[in-house]
């Protein structure tokens, strides 16, 4: 059985970051970014938050 390794409670680093900020501001959805990152939804959504980004599809 093959296991991924979860992003749990880890901190972003710099180019998460940036790469949240690119794919906020090409308009992709909470569930793709979150994917691309291998992040959960919450996480993803929450470090957009703090970091003053917006993401224009949360579902």
């Amino acid at each position: 059985m093959s296991q991924k390794i979860a992003k749990h409670k880890q901190p972003w680093k710099p180019e998460e970051l940036q790469k949240l900020q690119t794919l906020a501001g090409k308009g992709k959805g909470l569930k793709e970014i979150a994917k691309a990152l291998n992040r959960t939804e919450e996480s993803t959504r929450d470090a957009a938050r703090q970091h003053g980004m917006t993401i224009s599809k949360l579902r």
